[in-house]
């Protein structure tokens, strides 16, 4: 008998269309629902009931982890794991856990206040990146170059951002214009991509569209992502790494990753491999 997922998302985009028309090959059905419409809260949360499993992949940064919780509660098998997405979702948990676990991640400062900001940038002179805690797919990351351009970059922050938004982290700039994207199913590291930066934007992100390669796997990376798992669990997550002197350290972690470029770069079918995946969970 054909299992049934969710796809919880707020867009049905190429990556869950690749989901969907893959899922018949492992006997799975996978359903879109929107996660703008949910009404969740009740014991039973009605509107996830009847499904084998949920796979979110919620594009907000706070709708995910909210959802998986109240999918968890329900006792429905859940990727990835809430406390997995709010980790991910948060840059200071994150580098904060993985630093714990010995993960090699960069060098890094709170900035709460303008007080927070001046101090970390007589630890950590510039060049440094400017990042939001919370946020994805390269937005609002900011290359300061000096400390003039860094305090009137700061005035916006604290002019148009509320608390929520303000919270930031200061860190070195890794310059190169490259990052690699490890995509990894289960606790399988199923492909790697380069990707490097692209015309006169120094962010090497794969969601702004920038030059990507395969690239083969090093035992190093994959101590690095192994150690990942270790802090988050198995799941399927979009790992970025940032190459340094000193070897690769992680950047952040997409608790819904994309997929399209990768797979584009790598010849790698990554939706077969998730849906090989969701047959086994939800089994």
């Amino acid at each position: 008998m054909d299992r049934t997922v969710a796809i919880v998302a707020d867009r049905v985009g190429w990556e869950e269309r690749r989901l969907i028309d893959s899922a018949a090959d492992f006997g799975l059905r996978i359903e879109w629902v929107n996660d703008e419409s949910l009404g969740l809260g009740d014991a039973e949360s009605a509107s996830l009931s009847g499904y084998d499993a949920v796979l979110i992949r919620s594009r907000s940064y706070t709708r995910g982890g909210l959802i998986a919780t109240v999918a968890e509660s329900a006792r429905i098998p859940t990727l990835n794991t809430a406390s997995a997405i709010h980790a991910c979702e948060n840059k200071l948990t994150l580098r904060a856990q993985l630093r714990a676990a010995d993960v090699p991640v960069p060098d890094y400062r709170l900035a709460l206040s303008r007080r927070d900001f001046e101090k970390a940038l007589t630890e950590l002179p510039p060049p440094v990146v400017l990042k939001p805690v919370f946020g994805g797919m390269g937005k609002r990351v900011t290359l300061l170059r000096d400390a003039d351009t860094a305090h009137s970059v700061y005035d916006y922050v604290e002019d148009l951002g509320h608390g929520f938004e303000q919270a930031s982290l200061v860190e070195p700039y890794l310059a190169g214009g490259s990052s690699l994207r490890c995509f990894v199913v289960g606790r399988e590291l199923v492909a790697i991509a380069e990707f490097r930066s692209a015309g006169t934007d120094w962010r090497s992100n794969a969601a702004l569209g920038n030059r990507n390669r395969a690239v083969d796997l090093d035992p190093a990376v994959q101590k690095i992502v192994d150690g990942v798992l270790d802090v988050l669990g198995e799941g399927i997550f979009g790992i970025d790494l940032f190459e340094t002197p000193d070897g690769h350290v992680v950047n952040e972690v997409n608790h819904a990753p994309a997929f399209r470029a990768v797979a584009s770069a790598t010849g790698v079918d990554i939706a077969a491999a998730i849906s090989r995946y969701l047959q086994e969970e939800a089994g």
